[in-house]
C-alpha cells in the first residue's frame, strides 16, 4: 500500500480481505497518511489475524492508543 489510506478505502480492503483464500499481509511501508477510521480498521484486522508488515511507528502508536481506549 502506498500513500494515503482513507475511510473511503476501508470497504474495498474489507472485501479483498474477506475474499482472500489464505493469510493476508498488508505492507504499510509506504503509507504516509491515515485517518481514524483506517486506524480502527487496521486494529480490528490485526486482531482478526491480518499481518501488518512494515507498519510505520505513528500508525502502530495510534493503533495501540485505540486498543487502550477500548474501541
Amino acid at each position: 500500500m502506498i500513500g494515503r489510506i482513507q475511510r473511503e478505502n476501508v470497504r474495498d480492503l474489507e472485501e479483498q480481505i474477506a475474499a482472500a483464500s489464505r493469510s493476508v499481509v498488508l505492507d504499510l511501508d509506504e503509507v504516509t497518511l491515515v485517518d481514524v477510521d483506517v486506524v480502527r480498521f487496521l486494529k480490528d484486522a490485526e486482531g482478526a489475524g491480518v499481518e501488518l508488515r512494515n507498519c510505520p511507528a505513528f500508525i502502530r502508536t495510534w493503533i495501540e492508543t485505540e486498543r487502550g481506549a477500548g474501541r
